[in-house]
């Protein structure tokens, strides 16, 4: 079997896995949607955002929506896109594993509270 680019999966292909979990974006929709699930810790960039969702698309991760049922007044150029069942278990595999390195930093006492 081929090695995947995205393995181990960046941060920002996460991030992006993550904002498409339960709808589709455009691209300007995800660098907000980034922005927010991570409290602005996490900015994408045109070039890295863009850049992502090009490996996304070829590690067929996610997949262009070829319509949709009404676009928005001045939206019918931009382009969505959606989390395929690949890419929703790419998530959840990148999801387990860093709970397993928090986990891991709590036995250790590194990181204490509730964030596993």
């Amino acid at each position: 079997m081929p090695k995947q680019k995205l393995s181990p999966l960046p941060s920002a292909a996460f991030q992006i896995l993550l904002a498409l979990a339960d709808s589709d974006l455009h691209g300007y929709a995800i660098m907000r949607r980034v922005e927010e699930q991570t409290e602005g810790r996490i900015r994408l960039g045109p070039g890295t955002l863009y850049g992502s969702v090009q490996a996304l698309l070829e590690e067929g991760l996610i997949e262009e929506v070829s319509h949709l049922a009404e676009p928005l007044p001045g939206h019918e150029r931009r382009r969505y896109y959606r989390l395929t069942t690949g890419g929703r278990k790419v998530a959840r595999a990148e999801a387990e594993r860093l709970a397993g390195i928090l986990r891991v930093a709590r036995a250790r006492k590194i990181l204490r509270g509730d964030y596993v």
